[in-house]
């Protein structure tokens, strides 16, 4: 006899029948194999995947204002070196204690484009590179400042010689400046800043240099902001040494100067200064600036009209040594050696014969101190190196991280 096929409702019903009687057996623990028997059947955990690595730099795109410090950072790994070019020259920098930062120890140049590229290392130790790009912005002449110093690189000075800077473009942010310009010396001497201008900033130590100090300046303010828009141009190193301690010492009222050099007097002068009131020779410590074997003195170049009772303009005027931006020299004036000694009689000038001004003009160099007493006419701080005529608190107080 034949046999029926099934119906549909009856063979649904048995294909559901034998699916869980298999579901069933296969999740049973109890009549399952050993675990890890069944493991060596070819299903294993997928490995676990490391953390991603990412490398990134604080500083992308154009214009990339110059007082920036680039940072290379990483997360998820390690940096293992990075390297940033400009023109061909590579820009400093080190990585922080864990090697997860890069820190830029230069500063960046004006205009240029600078590639980075970076290696990194993630955790599975697989080497990561990743490279990057910036422009900074360009800067005309204007929006940059050069710093000018004195001593120049190697001179010899005298100990009363102070550290001047002078900017080609006013400083406005002088706090920003002042943090990168250093004055070192051996033996130590204690010192400050003070800011005379917008343009010009000094540095002296508490007391007179000591003979023999060796001093190094370090004017690092290269792409600093100097306010306003401005920066910093370039940096500027000069190393120079404090000769003999030269002190001479002018008394107004008995017309003679003496001569000191590292604590000995070595003579005693007669001399003339400044008719009183009118040309009365002002008080207080001066500093040698610079030194003319010969010179035109021009009273034109003070005020006075050449054809005026108190005129004159006399060439060749042997060793002339400057004193005050203002017209003050120390000098060779033969024609007043009647009155040198026993009265004031020149325009403001310290007149003595040619014979002791060549002395003097031979062991003398910048720097050298001429402490002036007699007169109520004070020395200022900005008529020459007038940097002494402040006591050192006051003095301190001219900085702009006071």
């Amino acid at each position: 006899m034949s046999r029926k096929p099934l119906t549909g409702l009856a063979a649904l019903l048995l294909a559901c029948s034998a699916l869980s009687a298999c579901t069933s057996a296969s999740t049973d623990s109890t009549d399952s194999a050993d675990p890890q028997a069944a493991g060596s059947d070819g299903v294993e955990a997928a490995a676990e995947k490391p953390e991603p690595l990412k490398i990134s730099t604080n500083l992308r795109g154009d214009g990339i204002a110059v007082d920036r410090v680039l940072e290379v950072s990483a997360t998820g790994g390690t940096l293992r070196d990075v390297r940033v070019t400009s023109a061909g020259a590579q820009l400093p920098g080190k990585l922080t204690q864990d090697d997860t930062t890069w820190r830029a120890s230069g500063r960046l140049e004006p205009g240029q484009a600078y590639s980075v590229k970076s290696v990194g290392e993630r955790s599975d130790g697989k080497k990561v590179v990743r490279t990057s790009s910036f422009n900074t912005q360009d800067l005309t002449l204007d929006e940059q400042t050069y710093a000018s110093v004195a001593p120049l690189q190697g001179e010899t000075v005298g100990v009363g010689m102070p550290v001047i800077v002078t900017f080609d473009v006013p400083v406005t942010d002088k706090a920003s400046f002042e943090k990168h310009m250093h004055v070192d010396s051996t033996p130590a001497q204690a010192g400050a800043w003070h800011w005379l201008s917008d343009t010009e900033a000094h540095w002296r130590p508490k007391s007179y240099w000591k003979s023999g100090t060796d001093v190094s300046v370090d004017i690092d303010v290269n792409s600093v902001d100097a306010g306003a828009g401005i920066y910093g141009q370039e940096n500027r190193e000069v190393d120079f040494t404090v000769g003999d301690a030269n002190i001479y010492r002018v008394n107004m009222d008995t017309h003679q100067m003496k001569v000191f050099s590292n604590g000995s007097l070595l003579r005693t002068l007669p001399i003339t200064t400044g008719e009183e009131p009118k040309f009365t020779t002002r008080s207080g410590v001066k500093v040698i600036i610079e030194k003319f074997r010969k010179k035109r003195m021009d009273s034109e170049t003070v005020g006075i009209a050449n054809d005026s009772e108190d005129g004159y303009n006399i060439a060749g005027v042997e060793y002339a040594m400057r004193v005050t931006y203002s017209g003050e020299f120390i000098h060779a004036a033969p024609w007043s050696v009647g009155s040198q000694g026993s009265a004031n009689v020149s325009h403001g000038c310290t007149g003595m014969s040619t014979a002791d001004a060549g002395w003097l003009y031979n062991m003398s160099k910048r720097g050298d101190v001429v402490e002036y007493t007699g007169t109520d006419r004070p020395m200022t701080l900005d008529n020459g190196y007038g940097d002494w005529n402040a006591d050192f608190a006051s003095w301190k107080q001219g900085s702009a991280l006071s």
